[in-house]
C-alpha cells in the first residue's frame, strides 16, 4: 500500500487547494507512484505515432537519443499500439453530487479523482475518454490515448457542476449499446437511484465484455447522520423539503442506508463488478491502488 507520508499529500484538502486541475491531477499520480514504489507503464510495438516525455520506469533502451542529442531532454517514441485498452470515466454530474457537510463536494472530490484517472491511464498509454451525466449524456468525450488529450478532459472535469435529477440505470444502458469495443469501464457516483436499476445497467456493460469498476463516492454525514437538532431536510433534485428530528430518525435510517450499501456491493460481487467505497474525506491513492491492483490482473 502508499506509505503513510504520502497519503498525507493526497488528502482531499490538500489537492483542493490547488488551483490547476492538471497539478492536482499530477500531485495525486506522482504521490501514489512514489508510495508505491513501483510502475504502472506497460507496452510497446512496432507503428511510431509521436515523441513523448521520459517517465520513470521507462526501459532505457526505448529513449530517442538524436533527441537528446539536440535537445538535452529525454523522449521516448510513443506507438500506437501502445493503447492497451480503451477506458470511460462515467462522471456522475446530478444535483445530489454537489452536496458536502465540509469543504469537498462529492463532484468536486469525483473530479479530482477522475482527473488523476485520466492522468495515469494517459501515463500508462491507454486510451481514456469522458462521459458526464444527470438524466442524459451531458458531455462526451470519445476515448484517445495521445498526452495532450489531458488538457481537454481536465478542461471538461474542471467546469463540470451539479445538474438536475439523475437516472443512473438509463444512462448506462444508454451508453453500453453505444460501446462498442471492448473497454474498461469507470463509474463515480454517490450511486442515488434505484439500486436494481443501476445493477442492471452495470451488468449489460458485463454482458458486452467489458471491465467495470465503481467509485462510490459519499459524504461522511450521508453515512453517520450526525445532524443534531431539528433540521429541515431537502431533496436537492426534487426540491422536495421534509422537517425533522435527526434523533429520532437515526436508527431506521442508518438501517436502510446500510441495507443499500449491502445491495450495491453483493449485486457488484456476485456480476464480477469491482466496487470501492468512499467518503469525501479519504485519501485518494486508496483509489488508485485499487485501480491499479484492477488492471495488474486485466494483464
Amino acid at each position: 500500500m502508499p506509505s503513510s507520508n504520502t497519503a498525507k499529500y493526497l488528502s482531499p484538502d490538500t489537492v483542493s487547494r490547488l488551483k490547476n486541475m492538471q497539478l492536482r491531477a499530477r500531485l495525486v499520480v506522482e504521490g501514489f507512484i512514489a508510495g508505491l514504489h513501483k510502475s504502472p507503464y506497460h507496452g510497446f510495438s512496432t507503428e511510431f505515432t509521436e515523441h513523448r516525455p521520459y517517465f520513470p520506469g521507462d526501459p532505457l533502451k526505448i529513449i530517442d537519443w538524436r533527441v537528446y542529442g539536440r535537445t538535452d531532454r529525454f523522449f521516448v517514441k510513443q506507438y500506437e499500439d501502445e493503447t492497451n485498452l480503451k477506458a470511460y470515466l462515467l462522471l456522475d454530474c446530478s444535483a445530489s453530487m454537489g452536496y458536502t457537510s465540509g469543504k469537498l463536494t462529492k463532484l468536486q472530490y469525483a473530479s479530482y479523482l477522475a482527473a488523476a484517472l485520466a492522468y495515469l491511464l494517459l501515463l500508462q498509454r491507454d486510451a481514456i475518454g469522458l462521459i458526464t451525466f444527470d438524466r442524459q449524456i451531458r458531455q462526451y468525450l470519445p476515448p484517445r490515448s495521445m498526452t495532450g488529450y489531458l488538457n481537454p478532459l481536465l478542461s471538461q472535469l474542471e467546469n463540470s457542476v451539479p445538474g438536475g435529477e439523475t437516472d443512473i440505470g438509463g444512462l448506462l444502458h444508454q451508453t453500453a449499446d453505444r460501446i462498442k469495443r471492448r473497454g474498461l469501464i469507470i463509474l463515480l457516483s454517490d450511486l442515488f437511484d434505484d439500486p436494481q436499476e443501476i445493477l442492471s445497467g452495470l451488468k449489460h456493460f458485463r454482458h458486452c465484455g467489458h471491465e467495470a469498476l465503481v467509485f462510490h463516492i459519499l459524504d461522511p454525514q450521508e453515512r453517520n447522520f450526525a445532524f443534531k437538532g431539528n433540521v429541515l431536510f431537502k431533496d436537492v433534485e426534487t426540491g422536495e423539503k421534509l422537517p425533522a428530528s435527526p434523533e429520532h430518525l437515526k436508527y431506521a435510517y442508518q438501517s436502510e442506508f446500510q441495507a443499500f450499501l449491502q445491495e450495491i456491493a453483493s449485486g457488484c460481487l456476485e456480476h464480477r463488478i469491482d466496487y470501492i467505497l468512499f467518503d469525501t474525506i479519504q485519501p485518494f491513492d486508496l483509489a488508485l491502488f485499487h485501480y491499479l491492483h484492477k488492471r495488474s490482473k486485466m494483464r
